[in-house]
C-alpha cells in the first residue's frame, strides 16, 4: 500500500523546476504528517541551504560552481563511500542501509540512488519526523506551542548555519501562510 501510495504521489510531481520541487517537498511533509506551516517551512529552508539554493539533490563537497572528485572524497571524508548525498546529505553506512530497508532500494551498494529525488524526498522528511540524522526530530524545537528556529537545526547538523536557515524559515513561513506556495 504504501510504495502505491508513493508512486501515485511521485508521478504527479515535477522536479525539474524548483517551484516543482518545493511543492513536492510540502506534499512529502504532508504525506508523512509533518504538517505546519512553521514546520514545512523549517524543512524547506533546509533544503534550500544544504543544496545551495538549487533544491537538486547534492553530494557532499560540490559546492556552488565547484565540484569534488570522488578522488578527492575517498581522501577526505571518513565515511567515504557513504559521503552525503540528498536533499539533505546523509552519511554513514548504517544511514545508507537503514533508508535501503525502509524505502526497498538498495541504497547501500548503489549509493547514487540517494540521488535520486523521490529518494531524497522520503530521506529528507522522515529523518526531519523521526530524528534519524541526530536523534532529534522536527517536533522537538517546532511544534504547536513553540516555532524555535534557530536550535531546529539541530535536526540535521548541530547548530551549523542556524541563524541563516532560520532566515530562510522565516522567509517560507510568510509565503506559506499568505498561500504563495499553496
Amino acid at each position: 500500500m504504501f510504495k502505491r501510495v508513493v508512486l501515485i504521489f511521485l508521478s504527479t510531481s515535477n522536479f525539474s523546476t524548483r517551484e516543482g520541487t518545493i511543492h513536492a517537498i510540502i506534499s512529502e511533509c504532508q504525506i508523512q504528517g509533518i504538517t505546519l506551516n512553521t514546520q514545512i517551512a523549517y524543512v524547506l529552508a533546509t533544503v534550500k541551504r544544504e543544496t545551495g539554493d538549487t533544491f537538486k539533490p547534492v553530494r557532499e563537497g560540490d559546492w556552488i560552481g565547484h565540484s569534488v572528485s570522488d578522488e578527492y572524497r575517498r581522501n577526505n571524508f571518513r565515511y567515504y563511500p557513504y559521503y552525503g548525498r540528498g536533499y539533505v546529505q546523509i552519511t554513514w553506512d548504517y544511514n545508507y542501509r537503514r533508508y535501503s530497508e525502509k524505502l526497498g532500494v538498495d541504497l547501500f551498494n548503489y549509493p547514487d540512488l540517494t540521488l535520486e529525488p523521490s529518494n531524497s524526498l522520503f530521506i529528507l522528511v522522515d529523518g526531519f519526523k523521526f530524528g534519524v540524522f541526530t536523534g532529534k526530530k522536527i517536533s522537538d524545537y517546532i511544534n504547536e506551542s513553540e516555532t524555535d528556529f534557530y536550535n531546529a537545526r539541530r535536526c540535521i547538523n548541530g547548530l551549523d548555519h542556524a541563524a541563516e536557515i532560520k532566515g530562510f524559515a522565516e522567509s517560507f513561513l510568510i509565503d506559506l501562510n499568505n498561500g504563495a506556495l499553496s
